[in-house]
């Protein structure tokens, strides 16, 4: 029986070939765009999942009093915490960007290399996180100056040679010292939040000479935030409990004037949050991942309704059939294992279709994610569960109801031909259109305000001149006795440069971090709260205004002699304007006449700056300390009009000539601001993808509908024209139907799409109002959609000759 069923299906759909073609075709496409997105949630939700001791993992993060928390951590904390309380097992501490600098062997390639992904990590890295060793014991990292190197970075230094034993030099902010590699571990997988290229033994800082007077930076300090701490905890504590000691201890060994505290969490929800509701610093995006989950469910709903739509629709011609099988004895529930099997039929097509077109669409999706995905990412089982469920039930859910319809004709109506007035019919097909119409427009929408939410944060005025800006990295090799004259040298040959015509040496640009955060900082007769404030913290020189543009709105700029003075001999900084509001001035005038006081040190205010965007114009503008120092991290660049290349090449070569075995880095300050709306430009690709997938699927249902109803209408069609009828108004006749349920479609999609984008809006200290022009915008292009896909089928029909309509009359 079960092969006469199909036998029947695949007979019904070779002989309607193109509702069988748009059906399978819309079917493919909604289950290849929701297999895509959830390959992309699957990759997301495993996440660090892969760790051992995943269960009993968390991560010590501070929190300031505004509950804003970050990973860095004061080095001294964990052995404390450890000793103190029987609920922590283990700890495990490691840095990331403090050890960032050159890296170079003399027993592999000579080139050097500005590598980013290295730490200093503790001695059980290896067996606290599960990350495989090829070679090498764990145990090796307990040793000062010891390196362990990933299989990709082994070869990249070492080619074929055996890099066990080898050395390598790591040149930083410590100087350059002497590295032997004990180790080499498999590349630490994608889907990990740790993830480096070479680490190094944490033993090494507990030296003094290694660490060259940077007290700062040794391992025992309560001080300075700059490392990583995870906890292995014993099984059942209560993290609650556990934070409440912990902050009892900050408090005992030394009493905070800043108000930040601890807070624990689960390692397992340190890529995504717990919840939507949760405030802990993670690295990924609920909020992201949950609403291309939504996405993905639309997108697959519009194929449904249109597998629903089409089906019923064209039950109406299958009528005779049905009612042909129920007099000779047919059961409904024979009738509904028929229609079944063409559903399961048509699902399966599509399925097959769908991962053709994933095999094909698959490198552009990875790019347009920045992720490499494939279908073997589904490995997650809830995630790959859920989806498969969503997808069967979904496809067979809507091949039952076709099954019902079709299944429960009345016999006699069916045989005398009368159910094609059905009003229950008809309004479902017209609200599955409004719906699927409704889901489209909200996504065309999204892309709209989208993209002009992007283009309002690239033509914002930023308050600084980012035009031919060159930022070159500072050298990390070299930096001995003979430093001081060679970046003066360097110096002296830029200002000789016709095509420089400004320069500035600073710790921090415009479009990159700050040099730290820090509070403390009061006015005389300060208010409650006030010393926990924080302020970031910006070190430059006295070119640094002039070369970016700022503007000066009181007092004065730093003098190069200001600059010269060791750090704790100045007693002048300058602020911008939201500093000086955060501190409780009413005026910059106000402030250039008042003492500050940072902690216990005095400090004199000498400038205010006009408020500028340091970093991406997302953020709300940061209070802002500045403070003189001949720093050497940034060199930046201002270049005449012209050709650049030419320009960068020259700088490469004195950069090169004065400060050799430094690789050459630099980056165009305009550009790096724009890196920093990398996020919104995803956005705005993934739903402009979305909305023509959605479209796309909606006008392949609308023209299969419209087709549908030509057929019904042809005799129609062709009295209408013998009377006299013109092309026009036949097709206004069959357009007006289906451009009335558009017309509906965009009023309720227009509220549902104000009220999200409003949402999403509120993400940005600088934002777009929902201007008239979007909405209309969307609702033309609605309009114009629907009028191409049901017009050529109109047309069609208008031009068809009315004696081959009216031949069976």
């Amino acid at each position: 029986m079960i092969r006469n069923y199909l036998k029947i299906a695949w007979r019904n759909l070779i002989r309607n070939k193109m509702y069988s073609f748009i059906n399978v075709v819309g079917l493919a496409l909604g289950i290849t765009a929701f297999l895509l997105i959830l390959e992309y949630i699957s990759f997301e939700r495993s996440y660090d999942q892969f760790h051992a001791q995943l269960p009993h993992m968390v991560r010590l993060l501070n929190e300031d009093v505004k509950g804003q928390n970050w990973p860095e951590i004061e080095p001294g904390w964990a052995p404390r915490i450890k000793e103190r309380f029987p609920e922590v097992k283990d700890y495990c501490r490691f840095e990331y960007g403090v050890s960032k600098g050159v890296v170079k062997t003399a027993g592999g390639r000579e080139e050097p290399f500005r590598e980013k992904s290295i730490g200093f990590v503790e001695e059980n890295f290896f067996e606290f996180f599960s990350f495989p060793l090829r070679v090498g014991q764990p145990q090796a990292l307990a040793e000062p100056n010891v390196a362990f190197l990933s299989g990709s970075v082994a070869r990249k230094y070492f080619g074929a040679k055996d890099p066990l034993g080898q050395v390598l030099t790591l040149s930083n902010q410590f100087g350059t010292a002497p590295f032997r590699v004990e180790g080499i571990y498999e590349d630490m997988p994608l889907n990990s939040d740790i993830r480096y290229d070479m680490v190094f033994s944490l033993a090494t800082m507990k030296s003094k000479s290694y660490l060259e007077g940077n007290g700062w930076a040794t391992l025992d300090n309560l001080d300075s935030q700059y490392i990583n701490t995870f906890f292995l905890l014993h099984e059942g504590v209560d993290l609650g409990a556990f934070e409440k000691k912990l902050n009892t201890l900050r408090t005992e060994l030394g009493p905070e004037k800043d108000g930040v505290k601890f807070r624990l969490q689960p390692f397992r929800y340190t890529h995504l949050a717990e919840s939507l509701s949760a405030t802990l610093h993670t690295t990924g995006n609920l909020k992201y991942v949950y609403m291309l989950g939504l996405i993905a469910l639309l997108i697959i709903l519009i194929a449904w309704f249109n597998y629903v739509n089409l089906s019923t629709a064209h039950a109406l011609r299958r009528a005779g059939e049905v009612g042909v099988r129920k007099v000779i004895g047919a059961t409904q529930r024979m009738l509904m294992g028929q229609f079944l099997g063409e559903s399961l039929l048509v699902t399966v097509l599509a399925l097959g279709v769908a991962f053709l077109l994933i095999q094909v669409l698959q490198p552009f999706f990875n790019t347009l994610v920045g992720k490499e995905l494939s279908l073997g990412v589904l490995g997650y089982t809830t995630t790959w569960a859920v989806g498969l469920a969503i997808l069967v039930v979904g496809s067979l859910g809507a091949g039952a109801f076709t099954a019902f319809r079709l299944s429960g004709f009345n016999p006699m109506q069916a045989l005398k031909g009368r159910l094609s007035g059905s009003t229950g019919g008809i309004l479902l097909r017209k609200s599955l259109v409004v719906v699927q119409f409704t889901i489209s427009i909200v996504l065309v929408l999204a892309t709209l305000v989208i993209y002009s939410q992007l283009r309002y944060m690239k033509n914002k005025n930023l308050g600084i001149d980012t035009e031919r800006l060159l930022v070159v990295k500072g050298p990390d090799v070299g930096k001995d006795s003979s430093y001081a004259n060679r970046k003066t040298g360097f110096i002296n040959d830029i200002t000789q440069q016709g095509f420089i015509s400004d320069y500035c040496v600073s710790g921090s640009v415009p479009s990159s971090w700050f040099n730290f955060a820090t509070s403390g900082f009061t006015k005389p007769s300060p208010r409650p709260g006030d010393e926990h404030k924080s302020y970031s913290f910006a070190i430059i020189d006295n070119r640094y205004l002039g070369t970016y543009g700022m503007t000066l709105k009181a007092g004065r700029n730093f003098t190069s002699e200001e600059c010269n003075v060791s750090w704790n001999q100045n007693s002048k900084v300058m602020m911008n304007e939201s500093a000086i509001r955060q501190l409780g001035f009413v005026t910059p005038e106000e402030a250039i006449r008042t003492r500050i006081m940072w902690d216990e040190r005095p400090l004199e205010i000498i400038g205010v700056i006009q408020d500028y965007h340091h970093t991406g114009v997302q953020r709300a503008i940061d209070p802002i300390i500045f403070y003189p120092q001949n720093n050497n991290n940034y060199y930046t660049l201002r270049l005449t009009s012209g050709p650049l290349p030419e320009k960068i090449a020259a700088v490469e070569r004195l950069y090169k000539g004065i400060f050799p075995g430094n690789p050459f880095e630099y980056f165009f300050v305009d550009e790096n601001f724009n890196k920093q709306y990398l996020s919104e430009q995803e956005y705005g690709q993934l739903f402009t993808t979305a909305s023509l997938w959605a479209i796309l699927i909606g006008c392949m249902g609308l023209f299969g509908l419209v087709a549908f109803t030509v057929e019904q209408r042809t005799q129609e069609i062709g009295i209408r024209k013998v009377l006299g009828a013109s092309v026009g108004s036949i097709v206004a006749l069959l357009s007006k139907d289906f451009l009335l349920l558009v017309l509906i479609a965009i009023a309720v999609a227009s509220p549902i799409a104000w009220y999200l984008m409003e949402q999403w809006l509120q993400n940005f200290a600088n934002r777009i109002d929902l201007e008239w022009w979007i909405f209309a915008l969307a609702a033309l292009l609605a309009i114009t959609i629907a009028l191409l896909t049901v017009g050529y089928q109109s047309v069609r029909a208008a031009l068809m000759n009315p004696v081959k309509s009216l031949r069976s009359e």
